[in-house]
């Protein structure tokens, strides 16, 4: 199978593929029967894919924002991921 473009534009792989290639990878290198050599290239793969994604995840969480109503009416905030072990979560 050829290796994905890695980079930016109408050539690259998207998330979904990234992520998909990133599992077929692991799924092979956890197999006992891969030579030390393709363990190295795939290993190197999965590295630089890994890098792809979290920067395609930062890319995406920059982009959104949640709409908030304060006193002044509508307004934008950056995207914050809640907490899920937040204190205020606890004892409800």
């Amino acid at each position: 199978m050829d290796k994905p473009v890695l980079g930016e534009g109408e050539n690259a792989i998207s998330f979904e593929e990234a992520m998909e290639r990133l599992e077929r990878i692991v799924t092979r290198l956890e197999s006992s029967d891969v030579p030390l050599e393709t363990a190295i290239e795939l290993y190197q793969e999965g590295m630089a894919l890994s890098r792809l994604c979290g920067r395609k995840l930062e890319q995406v969480e920059r982009r959104i924002e949640m709409l908030v109503e304060d006193e002044n009416g509508v307004g934008h905030k950056p995207f914050a991921p809640a907490r899920e072990d937040s204190a205020a979560d606890k004892g409800d």
